[in-house]
């Protein structure tokens, strides 16, 4: 009698590197392929770069993923930051021992995955690939191009991603335009949106406020800037509600230039302390419009279809742009681009991107059942 023996492949492990709540959000559908796929395992590693309870663990334990491994960096400059989450990594994958390191967006914690894996011979995938402002004053910029550099695997979630990277001659068969992940926790939680009690805690109504979010440090981190911010937020509050949940780096820049008195007097200020997930989200699908600074919010609003203006000189998501509803705007020239906007909002007709379905982490798991 003959005997054969059966050998169960293992599953591949795939070690996804997140540090920031925007890229926190871009994940949060990953760990639902753990039990049905028999090919894949999704561990997530939250670096601790963003350490405000409400700008990373409530999103975390709010979406349900919450991480398998914490580094918890320090608050440091972007150098030792990055170093600390290198080493942390760098023990990560001595214990775990993944076949992929999935690095995700462009912030400090995704160039330090991309090192990381580099430097351990870990296969490297980016997460929002070939995104570029063609803008090298912006940090995120060289985050994104060094990432691409050293990656193995893109994942793209628009067409100029594709473009971007083909013209810098990495290989079409190493790049996949699957969608964007950041719509997915959309789609995935639009009922706990919705059911958000947001607007009453606030005491507002759909569509008589106005939604605002600055933290860019070309914005916030001269008293020029923040008095330039404060100026429109007054001018508006003439004529709206202004909501504005306000970033730790914003506020500590008003406190640090004593500004904060400037806002005290207005009744038609809502100043907040940043909200979770849902209540954001309730708050972007219910306003009139969206004057920010924020790269995943000019996403969020072409998928809702808010008129959404991006204080910026540059936008690495043209789509929303060319698709959606995003224009981006001057200090200048934000009073008159809002007001022709309103008069006539249907001057202008936007759609959602291509491949934005709520579908897009599914494409990624595919291509990487095959490839892995």
């Amino acid at each position: 009698m003959s005997y054969v023996k059966v050998i169960m492949n293992e599953k591949k492990k795939v070690l996804i590197v997140v540090g920031t709540r925007p890229n926190i959000i871009k994940i949060t559908q990953f760990k639902k392929y753990n039990q049905s796929s028999d090919r894949l395992e999704f561990k997530v590693v939250h670096t601790g770069q963003h350490y405000d309870e409400k700008m990373a663990s409530s999103f975390f334990s709010q979406l349900g993923v919450e991480p398998d491994f914490f580094l918890n960096v320090p608050v440091a400059s972007a150098n030792a930051q990055i170093a600390h989450i290198l080493l942390g990594l760098e023990s990560v994958c001595k214990e775990y021992a993944p076949d992929l390191m999935m690095a995700v967006g462009d912030v400090n914690s995704t160039l330090a995955a991309a090192i990381a894996a580099n430097k351990l011979g870990v296969k490297l995938a980016h997460l929002e690939a070939g995104l570029r402002s063609h803008d090298r004053s912006m940090p995120e910029e060289h985050n994104r191009v060094i990432t691409d550099d050293l990656s193995d695997l893109f994942f793209v979630t628009e067409k100029s991603g594709l473009d971007n990277l083909i013209a810098e001659g990495k290989s079409e068969e190493n790049i996949h335009r699957v969608g964007n992940t950041m719509i997915d926790t959309l789609v995935a939680f639009d009922s706990e949106i919705r059911k958000s009690e947001i607007l009453g805690e606030l005491n507002l109504r759909k569509n008589e406020y106005m939604l605002m979010t600055m933290h860019r440090p070309s914005n916030v981190d001269s008293k020029g800037g923040l008095e330039k911010i404060i100026a429109l937020i007054l001018y508006f509050c003439e004529d709206y509600k202004v909501v504005f949940p306000v970033h730790p780096r914003t506020l500590n820049r008003m406190k640090e230039f004593a500004l904060l008195s400037a806002l005290e007097n207005s009744e038609n200020l809502v100043l907040t302390e940043p909200k979770d997930y849902f209540s954001f989200q309730r708050l972007i699908a219910d306003c009139r419009f969206v004057i920010t600074d924020s790269g995943g919010v000019q996403e969020e609003t072409t998928f809702r279809g808010i008129h959404c203006f991006t204080l910026r000189p540059n936008t690495e998501r043209p789509s929303t742009i060319t698709d959606g509803t995003n224009v981006l705007v001057t200090f200048d020239n934000v009073r008159l681009a809002v007001s022709q906007m309103m008069t006539d909002p249907k001057s202008r007709s936007a759609k959602v991107p291509p491949l934005w379905d709520g579908k897009a982490t599914e494409r990624i798991v595919s291509v990487l059942a095959e490839i892995v």
